[in-house]
């Protein structure tokens, strides 16, 4: 039974860039297939959040299981962004084939390239799909030969559909039963299934997403994880159709859900195996690794009184989210916060409207920084998460900053901008190719810390919005890294303190310094705002003090006695100077992120 069973399964994803239609298609799916009753349906059905429906993407990937004829289809609706491609690649090995929908207005773009290189490496069947064919701007013939020159298939394969209006997309489930290979027969003797996506349940605990790779998981079975050496109980097993439904039993092939009594998903990360504790499997599924944050930001609440309530936020969201790391951290200016490391900008944002939304918390968020490895004289290796924790510099050996390998995706018109913009980061041109008569494929290398704040923009307007950009971290390297400092009314401010390279101190210093003197308020005496590097001020701007008008009462008699009022008043401004509080706004913290 088993065995015919396995040769009508059918496990597939779409892989797709950012809002060309993935979720869409996964809508019509499901309603022709009738997994979802058409009065029950909604659009983006599998998005669950209210923020993936607002953006238009989808953040936490669903598995769901159809049926359609006599075969059951496993789908895996995949996150398009960057940030999230790690777990990409682990739904990737959970399946056989894959869906690729590429825009027909818009074209191959990074992410696109990014996924389909995944999918090659996985060794998938590849289904190529234009979508938006209804839409008056889709160029069907430009971006049919664009697809041709990355798979190598023919024009005849790649199937055009709509799928907001449905068109063509019964044409998209037959070809995926007719391509897409059935899972391989296993003939190991111990059980192995690969976790692609776990989350944290509040009245059930951490719920496993798996692909049965070899042997079966029954409901009761003793549990343990390979990576992390936890041990559970699967005290439920079924597939998601998009609800959970329970079954006795996961079959080597299917993909499905394991309730767990883990307390967080820290004990079952993504790409993790797991097995049956009473025959463990010893070797691993391939290609798990420890995701590591490498963007970190400060959080603070308004007010001191809310830190609490912060940090158990935090607490409560990375029990569904192993990527988050955080560690409590104290500030002159702003007290108490959290600082949190990221998978990337969008992981931030998230995170940060989550705490907004579902918190209710009042946020203050720092300038977004990366982790640089230090070696001291002495030796000693350090890692720092900010630029506040950077040891005397007399001590230091070196400092080792991460650089990333970039691939931007744009019209060959604007390759000429897009290198310059590069170059403008600290990058490292490296490659330039063609997709096709119109796409250039850019590659370069460049310092983290310079694309973390506004590369995307500047890219998105340079190209008129058609440039794309991917990337991954490739290794630290040693510069010349000084650490950057702001004063306020000769006061360091240790919250603003960022880690630059030595030739771009000077600029960076006078933009942010100017960009200061327009968040501080007025105070009735003059504040100075200035940069410096080591001990050297390298950038300054005044704030003008109020001038209250104090000769007003003063007509005709001798001059000597409106010089004496204004005397009065500069010594009265002059003790002001050396004892007023300046009261720095909570917008001065994300300063470096506000556009010129």
């Amino acid at each position: 039974m088993a065995l015919m069973h396995q040769e009508h399964i059918r496990n597939f994803c779409i892989i797709a860039h950012i809002d060309h239609g993935k979720s869409t298609l996964a809508d019509r799916l499901l309603e022709l297939t009738g997994t979802v009753e058409k009065r029950a349906m909604k659009a983006q059905h599998l998005d669950k959040m209210d923020l993936e429906r607002e953006k238009g993407i989808t953040i936490k990937l669903a598995p769901v299981r159809m049926k359609y004829n006599d075969y059951e289809l496993n789908l895996i609706d995949t996150p398009g962004h960057v940030d999230f491609s790690y777990e990409v690649s682990r739904s990737l090995q959970a399946c056989e084939g894959a869906v690729l929908v590429v825009d027909a207005s818009q074209g191959i773009q990074a992410q696109t390239l990014a996924n389909v290189y995944l999918a090659l490496e996985a060794d998938l069947t590849i289904i190529p799909v234009l979508n938006k064919i209804d839409l008056p701007a889709a160029d069907v013939d430009r971006v049919s030969a664009e697809v041709v020159s990355l798979l190598g298939c023919n024009k005849d394969d790649i199937l055009h559909i709509s799928a907001k209006t449905g068109q063509g997309v019964p044409e998209v489930l037959d070809k995926i039963v007719m391509s897409v290979p059935a899972p391989k027969n296993s003939s190991a003797p111990t059980t192995r299934a690969l976790i692609f996506d776990s989350y944290y349940d509040d009245y059930r605990g951490v719920i496993l997403y798996v692909r049965v790779v070899d042997g079966l998981i029954a409901k009761g079975d003793q549990v343990s994880m390979l990576a992390t050496g936890a041990n559970g109980i699967a005290l439920e097993v079924g597939a998601l159709r998009p609800e959970m439904s329970a079954t006795n039993v996961l079959n080597t092939g299917e993909i499905g859900y394991i309730v767990t009594n883990l307390k967080s998903t820290r004990e079952a990360r993504v790409g993790d195996t797991v097995t049956l504790s009473k025959n463990p499997a010893t070797d691993m599924l391939p290609g798990y690794k420890d995701v590591k944050p490498f963007v970190y930001a400060g959080f603070f609440p308004e007010s001191n009184e809310f830190y609490q309530e912060l940090k158990d936020a935090i607490e409560k969201l990375s029990l569904s989210d192993s990527a988050l790391q955080f560690q409590p951290e104290n500030s002159p200016v702003l007290g108490f916060g959290v600082r949190i490391g990221f998978l990337g900008l969008l992981h931030m944002d998230i995170v940060r409207e989550r705490l907004i939304r579902e918190y209710d918390l009042s946020l203050v968020v720092t300038n977004p920084s990366t982790d640089y490895e230090i070696s001291l004289l002495n030796g000693d290796q350090l890692d720092i998460k900010s630029a506040a924790d950077l040891p005397d510099p007399a001590k230091i050996l070196e400092i080792r900053e991460p650089w990333i390998k970039g691939e931007v995706v744009c019209p060959k018109e604007y390759v000429g901008a897009v290198i310059q913009l590069i170059v403008g980061k600290r990058g490292l041109q490296k490659n330039l190719g063609y997709v096709d008569a119109q796409l250039a494929l850019v590659t370069f290398e460049a310092p983290l810390a310079n694309l973390l704040t506004d590369f995307y923009d500047q890219l998105k307007s340079i190209t008129s919005g058609y440039g794309s950009f991917n990337y991954e971290l490739d290794s630290y390297r040693a510069e010349d890294l000084v650490k950057l400092d702001f004063y306020v009314a000769g006061e360091r401010v240790d919250a603003l303190s960022i880690m630059v390279h030595r030739s771009e101190a000077q600029g960076l210093g006078r933009s942010v310094v100017a960009k200061l003197k327009e968040v501080i308020p007025r105070h009735n005496f003059q504040v100075a705002l200035q940069a410096g590097v080591g001990g050297k001020f390298v950038a300054r701007e005044d704030i003008s003090a109020y001038r209250k008008d104090v000769t007003t009462g003063l007509y005709g008699g001798d001059v000597s006695r409106k010089k004496k009022v204004l005397a009065k008043q500069a010594k009265g401004k002059k003790r002001m100077k050396r004892f007023g509080r300046v009261d720095i706004p909570a917008e001065a913290f994300t300063v470096l992120l506000k556009r010129d």
